[in-house]
């Protein structure tokens, strides 16, 4: 009779689960229930909460201290009351200036541990109009700005006058390199000049941390313990590559001098980038899907960004 009682319960309690049929407004609250099976296991929930927060249902099960698997003796534990459905958590929020702990691997897929990252640096809030301040800002000053064209003092050519001023009944001119004329100087023509605007110090370092968090926030920050390689050879790079899941663009971030055996893998992979830490920046990171970074390059980052602002 219990255990017929207790199914019907958790039946109930696994329908609702499914369909997600909870009102904000009310909770439906279960006391502690006991079902005596087979012998001495025990099985107890106690105050079992379930309502609908946005797109996730959160359960709290307090559970026997049993291990039970699907795979356990009918004598130990009926498998039908087993759930084998993933348990849904709660999702992180974005921009509190948390601190993360994230896993640190290598090239082999080798657990070396974790490590954790700055909150102010790796979990601000998500500026997409800092980004796009930063981004104008670079790609205004990498502009060559060497454009130029020919005024009528510079083109090459006579300053006669080509025909009298009267008497031809031809329009009257004074040179034959005016503007108006093939092969004649361009009028307020583009000259050398910088294109760079000005962009505030503190700006630039908030578009670099939103953009790490991005990143961070993703699940597409890696940390590796060193960028490493065993040798020159493309191919282990791109089985590396592979084996990554929803990775199209690989940015490869290293605390000091690039490694001259990771340089050579990478230089015909056109999906594959390689850069310092110095050098990391907002762009680069906006074209790659994927980051890399080994753990000497988060700590300069880091170092780098807790680094006063010289006025």
């Amino acid at each position: 009779m219990a255990v017929s009682m207790s199914r019907r319960i958790f039946r109930s309690f696994g329908s609702l689960y499914a369909f997600g049929r909870c009102d904000r407004g009310s909770l439906r609250t279960s006391d502690t229930l006991y079902a005596h099976v087979s012998g001495d296991n025990l099985f107890s929930v106690e105050s079992s909460t379930f309502c609908k927060s946005g797109p996730s249902f959160i359960a709290y099960r307090r559970l026997s201290t049993s291990i039970l698997t699907p795979e356990s003796s009918e004598a130990g534990f009926p498998s039908d009351l087993l759930s084998k459905k993933i348990v849904p958590t709660l999702e992180r929020t974005i921009g509190l200036y948390q601190d993360l702990v994230i896993p640190v691997t290598n090239f082999h897929n080798e657990d070396k541990g974790f490590m954790v990252l700055a909150g102010d640096v790796f979990d601000v809030p998500i500026r997409k109009d800092i980004v796009h301040r930063v981004v104008r800002w670079q790609l205004a000053k990498r502009q060559q700005g060497t454009h130029s064209t020919k005024t009528i003092s510079e083109v090459s050519g006579t300053g006669r006058k080509p025909w009298p001023q009267k008497g031809t009944g031809r329009a009257r001119h004074g040179t034959l390199r005016g503007p108006q004329f093939r092969g004649g100087a361009t009028m307020h023509g583009p000259k050398p000049r910088s294109h760079a605007i000005k962009l505030q110090k503190k700006v630039r370092r908030l578009g670099l941390k939103v953009a790490l968090s991005a990143r961070a926030a993703e699940g597409k920050l890696l940390v590796f313990e060193d960028l490493e390689v065993p040798t020159h050879k493309t191919k282990n790079i791109v089985n590396f590559v592979k084996q990554m899941e929803n990775s199209k663009k690989l940015l490869l971030v290293d605390g000091g001098p690039l490694n001259e055996k990771l340089k050579l893998a990478t230089q015909n992979l056109h999906y594959v980038n390689i850069l310092p830490s110095i050098g990391l920046n907002v762009y680069s990171i906006l074209l790659h899907d994927t980051l890399v970074m080994s753990r000497d390059a988060v700590n300069r980052i880091v170092e780098r960004m807790h680094t006063p602002i010289n006025r």
